[in-house]
């Protein structure tokens, strides 16, 4: 059986087909542009592939609660053309297939959990840092949603006292996202992080933020792995900085077999960048055995 897995992206939008184990067949990129030029171009890469279901991880903010009448929806994106753009909609009317949703975040979160390093784990958090932050989370083998989805890369940060910068985040300012995303690099310091890499005081600085917010994440969600991805997150040296500052702003508050083994507890995504079109695969899977008639 095939699945169609659409992992819809503000930059570029991937389509795949895949099967059950999440082995991938056949893949594509489609520059985002407006939906009128993009869409077409993703339903033609779907034509006449026999896709049994569809599952979409999508940038947002995304409606994610099947009983909204906006379900489906990708909501109050600053990106040109799909504000209030009804995705899943559009998806399953020309392909008529069942159609799987979640937000691109939890889409890499998903993937992880069912392929990846934390296969079978209950309590998950995937956090991405790249052109901007976001955040899933797992807990007790469920994807959270709540009010709409977490929005991690938008928690409010302690600035470092020798940090000047005000942050990037037309939003928030200093937010996580706005203090240590591709972009607040290049402004705070000139250049883009991969011209960086030799500058030690940049990627402490950047473990200071990360550190941080996986500290307030621990103390709020508790979960027993913290999945680090995204284009900032090939700086690998980031890794045992950011360990190091967990255990220095944690302070000894607590005391678990996990913070214990910090290498093993924050560790970097597993899939070779393809954990999220995986995890779009997965939520097709979902939608079809959602969709299917139970068995008396």
């Amino acid at each position: 059986m095939l699945y169609g897995a659409l992992e819809a992206g503000g930059t570029k939008m991937v389509c795949a087909i895949g099967e059950e184990d999440g082995r991938i067949l056949d893949q594509v990129s489609i520059p985002t542009r407006l939906p009128e030029e993009t869409v077409p171009e993703i339903l033609e890469y779907f034509k006449g592939k026999e896709i049994a279901a569809l599952g979409i991880a999508s940038f947002g903010p995304v409606d994610l609660d099947p009983a909204s009448a906006g379900y489906g929806h990708i909501t109050t994106t600053p990106k040109p053309g799909w504000k209030d753009y009804d995705i899943v909609g559009v998806m399953k009317k020309a392909l008529q297939v069942p159609v799987g949703f979640d937000t691109d975040v939890n889409g890499s979160l998903l993937g992880e959990v069912t392929y990846g390093d934390a296969k079978g784990m209950s309590d998950v958090v995937y956090i991405t840092i790249g052109t901007g932050v976001g955040g899933g989370v797992m807990t007790n083998g469920k994807l959270l949603h709540g009010m709409l989805h977490p929005e991690l890369g938008h928690m409010l940060m302690r600035p470092h006292p020798q940090d000047g910068y005000a942050g990037k985040c037309p939003f928030h300012k200093n937010c996580l996202e706005g203090m240590a995303a591709g972009p607040a690099i290049e402004e705070r310091w000139g250049a883009k992080g991969k011209e960086l890499a030799e500058r030690q005081e940049v990627w402490e600085l950047e473990a200071y933020y990360i550190g941080q917010a996986i500290v307030n994440i621990i103390l709020t969600l508790s979960p027993k792995r913290i999945i680090l991805g995204g284009g900032v997150m090939h700086q690998i040296q980031l890794f045992a900085l950011i360990r190091a500052e967990v255990q220095k702003q944690m302070n000894g508050y607590l005391k678990t077999k996990e913070l214990e083994d910090p290498e093993h507890y924050i560790v970097p995504a597993s899939l070779q960048d393809d954990q999220g079109i995986m995890g779009c695969i997965r939520l097709a899977q979902m939608a079809l055995q959602f969709s299917s008639p139970v068995s008396s």
